[in-house]
């Protein structure tokens, strides 16, 4: 009896978790807590398909860096926000502009110290299609000795401007170094 009424509880088990409303669960490569950001890496991941590999791998590397750039971007918005909330004078919001304006900067060039950590193909012979998936990460404190080493050639700042940055940036260094 015992045994009849453990086997209907698992198959009854087993049978709603195969009709979720959502679909079946895909696990796709570079996925997890290793290649997400964090404290110390700016991290992202990238899909590409195509008939073509190269073209599945460039769409994939292209998306990749795409959000990678947007995670950088949108920090250096919140510390310039966080900056002009905290100081609250007319130079503030000059200052802030300008290290915005450094951030796209340096979006626009390389980014530094990028790394793939990761790159898997896939060739799906019934579609004949190519799926590509990259992942990539940057060093925080890297990526923000890159944009000190960028605003100091900037000719657009000024010094007053430039200890700020480099204020705002030092504390960035500190704190992505000092988190694990």
């Amino acid at each position: 009896m015992k045994n009849t009424i453990a086997f209907i509880f698992i198959v009854s088990l087993l049978s709603s978790c195969a009709n979720s409303p959502f679909g079946k669960k895909v696990s796709e490569p570079f996925s997890g807590n290793a290649y997400e950001s964090n404290n110390r890496f700016f991290r992202s991941t990238g899909k590409g398909e195509s008939s073509s590999d190269n073209i599945a791998r460039g769409k994939a590397d292209i998306e990749a860096k795409t959000y990678l750039a947007g995670q950088v971007n949108t920090t250096m918005k919140q510390v310039a926000d966080n900056y002009q909330g905290q100081t609250e004078n007319e130079r503030g919001a000059d200052v802030a502009e300008k290290f915005q304006s450094l951030a796209r900067e340096v979006m626009n060039t390389d980014l530094a110290d990028l790394r793939k950590v990761g790159e898997k193909k896939y060739y799906n012979e019934k579609e004949k299609k190519y799926t590509v998936f990259i992942a990539y990460e940057i060093k925080k404190n890297a990526m923000f000795r890159f944009m000190k080493k960028q605003a100091r050639v900037n000719q657009k700042i000024d010094e007053r401007q430039m200890a700020i940055i480099d204020k705002i940036l030092d504390e960035q260094i500190k704190n992505s170094e000092s988190e694990n």
